[in-house]
């Protein structure tokens, strides 16, 4: 009987939960490989001035992203981040502050980060990129299965692998990745001029991986035409860029991504379906080192395990930068990922609990 009435008051306490949040939608952003660094602190000098690493017009890029303080080069930088996010939402991750984000994993890169992530545990047996599927349940799948959501769950990835850590051939999402077209009969004129425009593109990496604005084009026409409930975009670019050494083009992918993000959520204010109603989380899946080894992450590269989180909707309090000193880490960021939609994801293996200043009850 006592089983029964604990089982009773988990299920009530999780449905009052749900009662309590506005958000009924969620977007949720990863960019690879993207360091806390320039989120915080803007264009590195050390890196935008060496040659080494940039190859653009030097005065091009001193006007686009330079400037003496910290302030004003990170606002150059993500204008959106600085000027929206982190005035009506909640920004983690300044180690100049004593406020850190860390992965768990003892790996420090992708499959293992974006593992942790989904499914709010560290399983040390998932230690490899070519991994294959992750047998650990992700929140997205969670979520799918919950009363409204099925079906309405989608993600749109630049890298391939993605298709396989969120496990797509045992809970058939939609992921959608490298080269794949967006199916369907009644796909609307952008749609089919998305798949079409993907095709164009050069594969700039060799690497099988999807320039991002290719894949923002594709979920966004997506969104547009479905109106998902949840979306997911993975980006890569500045992971790639940062692979190659390449520190101009590297915050050029971080500046667009910010117009993107931008993009997306001017259109979402403007659609009732999701105005008012659709929370937004961004952060990366582990970090890169410092200096020149800026180029490189793992566990053999100092820092690589340093993130950050960023949350806007109408459930997060507008608390802006986070100054307080405390340890936040990426494993938590799945039962966050749930609790933004009013749900407790839970699966056959420990959850760690949510970052709980980023959705506050009604």
């Amino acid at each position: 009987m006592k089983t029964l009435i604990v089982a009773f008051l988990l299920v009530f306490s999780i449905h009052v939960f749900a009662q309590q949040t506005k958000a009924k939608n969620e977007i949720v952003i990863m960019m690879d490989g993207y360091r806390w660094n320039e989120i915080f602190n803007g264009a590195d000098s050390s890196l935008l001035f060496n040659k080494k690493y940039t190859s653009q017009d030097s005065a091009r890029l001193m006007e686009k992203y330079w400037a003496k303080d910290a302030d004003t080069r990170r606002k150059k930088l993500m204008p959106f981040v600085w000027n929206v996010i982190a005035k009506q939402g909640q920004v983690y991750g300044n180690r100049n502050l004593g406020n850190n984000v860390n992965v768990k994993n003892p790996f420090w890169f992708s499959y293992p980060g974006r593992s942790e992530t989904y499914s709010g545990f560290v399983d040390t047996a998932v230690n490899s990129n070519e991994y294959g599927n992750d047998p650990n349940e992700n929140v997205f799948e969670y979520i799918n299965k919950q009363k409204g959501y099925n079906g309405k769950v989608a993600a749109f990835a630049s890298w391939d692998a993605v298709a396989q850590i969120l496990n797509r051939s045992r809970n058939g999402m939609l992921v959608n990745i490298y080269n794949e077209d967006v199916k369907g009969p009644n796909l609307t004129q952008l749609q089919r001029e998305a798949n079409t425009l993907q095709h164009y593109s050069i594969d700039i990496f060799g690497k099988g991986e999807r320039p991002d604005a290719n894949t923002y084009l594709l979920g966004k026409a997506y969104l547009m035409a479905n109106h998902p409930r949840v979306l997911h975009l993975d980006f890569g670019d500045n992971d790639e860029f940062g692979h190659e050494g390449k520190y101009d083009f590297y915050l050029d992918a971080a500046h667009d991504i910010d117009m993107m993000i931008k993009d997306l959520w001017d259109y979402l204010q403007q659609d009732p379906f999701y105005k008012g109603q659709t929370t937004l989380l961004i952060f990366p899946d582990h970090g890169r080192g410092y200096g020149d080894g800026w180029t490189s992450h793992g566990s053999k590269t100092e820092h690589s395990n340093e993130t950050y989180l960023m949350a806007l909707g109408p459930d997060t309090p507008p608390l802006g930068e986070i100054k307080t000193h405390e340890q936040i880490y990426q494993e938590q960021f799945a039962q966050t990922i749930a609790r933004a939609l009013g749900f407790t994801f839970t699966a056959n293996r420990p959850v760690a609990e949510a970052v709980k200043s980023v959705i506050k009850a009604h």
